[in-house]
């Protein structure tokens, strides 16, 4: 009912205050109504799911540019990354914290710049040797398995496209994924021996030249050894997905953008 259009009863000196109260009692509950929505919504952003944009190709094949992620809140835990507003408060470790498995994909806050928020595949956890030698991972001494599986198209951030070999990486635990490889001895290709220390993960892009991940030191604009506080979440699905290629077409041609086989799929 409009509150313009109530009513009132003109024999009666009280009907405008009647009429007043009536008209604070409605205000006062579409606020309530406001509130509660916002909280809901804030709620579930903060301890269920929440969206994330994927700006680079450094998670191709699994993830391309344009994907609209959700990544969910719970399997790790929570603490003051999994906040949907970045603000400073002290870190006080995580409630309810679980340790990720090697081939999570996992978002976080870049430790370099907190409102930053990124994402990489676990490949090591606390106590585990890792290392890179020509271009195979190596865990605890051990080779994860690499099959070929054709050759597939790395998109950089300027839309263009490059030819990469991919292949089916599988870790020591079975988890299997697609990898790129755009070249061969590739300045990452080979690393120390690097073993995992407490607290911290060890973590990979999927575009295996294109990623500055743990291989990469945090001064070098790399992740260096992540912070295990650091995770928002598990990216388990892609939600979205728009090609970026189309923005410089004209309006029309944007629906085209669309990669519908790409919504509402698993991350693996």
């Amino acid at each position: 009912m409009s509150l313009e259009k109530m009513s009132t009863d003109k024999t009666s000196t009280k009907a405008p205050r009647t009429g007043a109260i009536r008209k604070e009692s409605t205000w006062g509950g579409q606020l309530a109504q406001l509130v509660a929505v916002v909280l809901v919504v804030f709620v579930a952003k903060g301890a269920i799911a929440e969206p994330f944009y994927v700006p680079s190709g450094s998670m191709e094949p699994t993830l391309l540019i344009g994907d609209a992620l959700l990544a969910s809140k719970f399997p790790y835990g929570y603490g003051t990354s999994s906040l949907p507003m970045q603000i400073t408060l002290p870190e006080t470790g995580r409630l309810f914290g679980e340790t990720p498995k090697r081939g999570d994909v996992v978002v976080f806050r870049w430790p370099g710049d907190n409102s930053q928020a990124w994402v990489k595949r676990v490949v090591g956890l606390p106590g585990d040797r890792i290392q890179m030698r020509q271009g195979q991972l190596y865990i605890n001494g051990q080779a994860a398995a690499l099959k070929p599986d054709g050759v597939g198209d790395a998109e950089d951030d300027s839309g263009r496209n490059e030819p990469a070999y991919r292949y089916v990486e599988t870790l020591p635990n079975g988890v299997s994924h697609l990898i790129f490889k755009m070249r061969d001895n590739g300045r990452l290709d080979n690393t120390p021996e690097v073993t995992v220390p407490p607290g911290k993960l060890f973590v990979l892009g999927d575009n295996r030249d294109n990623s500055a991940d743990s291989r990469v030191s945090l001064r070098d604009g790399g992740v260096g050894l992540l912070p295990i506080d650091n995770l928002v979440g598990r990216a388990d699905a892609v939600v979205g997905s728009w090609d970026l290629g189309f923005k410089n077409q004209p309006v029309w041609a944007w629906l085209s953008g669309f990669r519908l086989d790409r919504f509402f799929t698993a991350v693996r």
